[in-house]
């Protein structure tokens, strides 16, 4: 099908119809939204990173992108946890994938920065896809680029990602936030981890990440805590800075996202992750990924269908943004 029906409002192409083009057919973007070159210009772009080289168990995350497209079939254009229709407040396009080298960590972060710098150029804002969680890194340089000042961070995550290396390597999925205070691309102000848990390599761990600044929430604290309690210290902490949102799908428990390459015991449940993402409605969010998502170890798209709603929400939210 050429040109299938699709929903259009406040003059943006929306998602094709699915009253029309059943959503087990047609285009394999994301949500079935029109591909970057069918706009003139996107408010967001949603691309994809299909690279997993900085991974250190479980290979795989270079295909997550593409399963996380055909679980987002499902996906409807209103969304009532926000009371909006984010395809009709802001025109979002599937980007496509970038093309990096999977056997250069390197060579493939300065694709991926360039990349980044050269879709946003017009305004655009990312919704990524990974990819490992070592994309992290350039895209929060160009981020950090395209706001003209460091970034909050806000991570969500089983694991810190702040260790130093990994059999001498400063480039892989264990990494990315050391390097990127290292760089002073981070407003060390306010920058947390979200659903931290499980073993350590030692006490010194967390020593190093609170000299980062880092403020720490794990998945005990949400539990006992309350969802609702952890969004005001987060919102308390970014404040009105822009902000950036990265999300490994391992910050959920295995029982809601078993397809995934570092699975840890005791996460959240896909309720509270998207019940904390609503929580920050109307924060600067400039950029977001979601990645680390293994279709190889994903039963029944378990962990696919979680992370195309997180990656809804987070478009959502920037449409609802300052």
């Amino acid at each position: 099908m050429q040109n299938p029906p699709r929903i259009t409002a406040n003059g943006n192409l929306g998602p094709v119809d699915a009253a029309l083009v059943p959503r087990y057919a047609g285009p394999a973007t994301y949500a079935r939204l029109p591909r970057l070159d069918q706009v003139q210009h996107a408010d967001v772009a949603v691309v994809g990173v299909p690279f997993d080289t900085g991974v250190s168990f479980r290979p795989g995350a270079r295909f997550g992108a593409n399963h996380v497209r055909e679980a987002s079939r499902l996906l409807r254009p209103y969304n009532p946890a926000q009371d909006t229709s984010p395809f009709e407040n802001l025109q979002v396009a599937d980007a496509g994938d970038m093309a990096v080298n999977p056997f250069n960590i390197n060579e493939a972060i300065e694709a991926i920065q360039a990349s980044a710098l050269d879709l946003t150029e017009g305004g655009s804002k990312l919704l990524t896809l990974g990819g490992d969680h070592t994309i992290a890194l350039p895209l929060l340089r160009a981020a950090t680029e395209r706001a003209g000042r460091p970034v909050a961070l806000l991570h969500f995550d089983a694991h810190l990602d702040t260790w130093d290396s990994y059999f001498g390597a400063e480039y892989t999925h264990g990494t990315p936030f050391r390097r990127a205070v290292e760089e002073g691309i981070l407003d060390t102000e306010a920058i947390s981890h979200v659903g931290t848990r499980g073993p350590l390599y030692g006490k010194r761990d967390l020593e190093d990440d609170r000299r980062f600044g880092f403020g720490i929430v794990t998945s005990s604290d949400v539990f006992r805590q309350g969802v609702d309690e952890v969004i005001a210290k987060l919102r308390d902490r970014i404040g009105s800075r822009p902000l950036y949102i990265s999300v490994d799908i391992d910050v959920l428990d295995p029982a809601h996202a078993p397809g995934t390459g570092t699975p840890e015991a005791g996460g959240m449940t896909s309720r509270e992750l998207l019940e904390i993402l609503r929580g920050l409605r109307g924060l600067n969010l400039v950029g977001a990924d979601v990645v680390e998502v293994a279709p190889a170890y994903d039963h029944a798209d378990i962990t696919a269908v979680a992370a195309s709603h997180v990656a809804y929400d987070l478009i959502t939210l920037m449409g609802l943004s300052e």
